[in-house]
């Protein structure tokens, strides 16, 4: 339930529009609804702005067909990240106006238009093609909070140039997600260049000495250009969330 539902009900209930009774049964499974499998979290867009979201990966489908279920039954949009391609096919077939975006591994749902409440725009970069999933994640989950999202891919720093020739999208964004595999390097370039917050999510993408994504994790957290702030490996989600808060202010 977003604030402007909740408002409406209440002044529903003041003008004698809606009866009482009638408003408690709306709010009966407020703020949580125990299904079985899951407590799901109706209270969390009036908490924080934004509805909850659904963690796919080591959910059957059945227990993400349930949740998503009680939200739309609630009017909420939907927002399931890391989805297997396999149970995204089997979601849709229960739910045919759900979009899977393959790319990012998410599935949206949106039952009405997402509220544009960025204040500018949100830059989404991939220092490689294989870093994409990270920065589609990212970028589906931004504009699904209501931002208006860039992106730009494959300008790492192996080939500086790739960025330089950016500048003026790296000045016009609001907020800039960086995201990178092997040393991590490209966000302490971009926090170097710009006046903004920089978001860097590290990406599990490498050989074998990067660890799975520990030396870029390392190689951002001791960041040389200050104000670069870190979210955890393959993070891509939790980057836009920051980022979509911040946009807010």
């Amino acid at each position: 339930m977003k604030p402007d539902d909740l408002k409406i009900m209440l002044d529903s209930v003041k003008q004698g529009t809606l009866a009482v009774d009638d408003a408690l049964q709306q709010l009966r499974h407020f703020p949580s609804q125990d299904i079985g499998c899951a407590q799901v979290d109706h209270h969390r867009h009036l908490r924080q702005g934004m509805p909850e979201m659904i963690f796919g990966e080591g959910k059957t489908v059945e227990q993400i067909d349930a949740i998503m279920s009680a939200m739309t039954n609630r009017g909420s949009n939907i927002l399931v990240t890391r989805l297997a391609a396999d149970k995204a096919e089997r979601t849709l077939a229960a739910f045919p106006t759900a979009c899977y975006h393959a790319e990012a591994r998410c599935l949206t749902l949106e039952q009405q238009p997402p509220e544009q409440r960025g204040k500018g725009t949100i830059l989404v970069l991939s220092a490689g093609t294989s870093d994409i999933p990270v920065a589609a994640e990212a970028l589906v989950t931004a504009r699904f909070l209501g931002n208006q999202v860039e992106h730009v891919y494959d300008v790492g720093v192996a080939g500086i140039h790739r960025l330089l020739a950016r500048k003026e999208q790296l000045a016009a964004a609001a907020v800039i997600i960086v995201v990178a595999g092997m040393e991590g390097a490209l966000p302490s370039v971009v926090g170097g260049l710009v006046d903004k917050p920089v978001i860097a999510v590290p990406t599990s993408v490498g050989y074998g000495a990067s660890f799975g994504g520990i030396a870029a994790l390392l190689g951002m957290l001791n960041s040389c250009a200050s104000g670069v702030t870190v979210v955890n490996i393959d993070n891509g989600f939790g980057a836009a969330c920051a980022a979509s808060l911040i946009n807010r202010v």
